[in-house]
């Protein structure tokens, strides 16, 4: 069942022949993980990129004073990696956890590169999928420099629709940025509009 989702997932970008199928099925790894269990630590190396088949995970991390800022959200048929400590080999500066039980699909480092020389089409469909997350990077960033609280929190449903429901209102709020009371004040006030 997930590598069906993983192998419908990477067709709607470009569809991949038997072989690839058999290629790609033989180089990932399902994990089924707990509620609150970690993918990744800070500090530790990220040595996979995981697809989400069930649940969802989010990225965070943890200030000096020991305070959470989620930095997204990724749920069922979405990848999720720290980019930096997997294409540098460099400690995380995240965690990465399941908020719900998951199950996920992970493929490693090796494995990738390998994919990337047999088939010129992996190479394409994990840059298309390295793109879309900085593109959506790249909008939360403009929207925390130039947006209310109020946009910020319309723009993370339109992000994360199939979430938005089941994010508890302190994440959501540690996500945008704001407190768990003012996220209600703007739930509210959106009611009344």
């Amino acid at each position: 069942m997930s590598l069906n989702q993983l192998l419908s997932s990477i067709g709607n970008i470009i569809p991949l022949n038997k072989s690839e199928k058999e290629e790609l099925s033989q180089r990932v790894v399902e994990r089924k993980i707990k509620r609150k269990q970690f993918i990744l630590q800070e500090s530790d190396i990220c040595k996979h990129y995981t697809f989400v088949a069930e649940g969802y995970c989010r990225k965070y991390k943890v200030d000096d004073k020991g305070t959470e800022h989620n930095l997204q959200f990724i749920a069922e048929n979405d990848w999720i990696t720290e980019i930096n400590s997997f294409y540098f080999e460099t400690p995380s500066r995240v965690f990465i956890e399941a908020m719900e039980p998951a199950v996920i699909l992970q493929i490693s480092k090796p494995d990738l590169i390998y994919l990337y020389s047999s088939s010129p089409k992996f190479n394409r469909i994990f840059r298309v999928i390295i793109e879309n997350r900085f593109a959506e990077l790249e909008e939360r960033v403009l929207h925390n420099i130039s947006s209310t609280a109020e946009e910020r929190y319309l723009a993370f449903i339109r992000t994360y629709p199939q979430l938005s429901s089941r994010i508890p209102n302190t994440q959501i709020a540690s996500y945008l940025g704001i407190t768990p009371e003012f996220l209600s004040k703007i739930r509210k006030n959106l009611k009344l509009v």
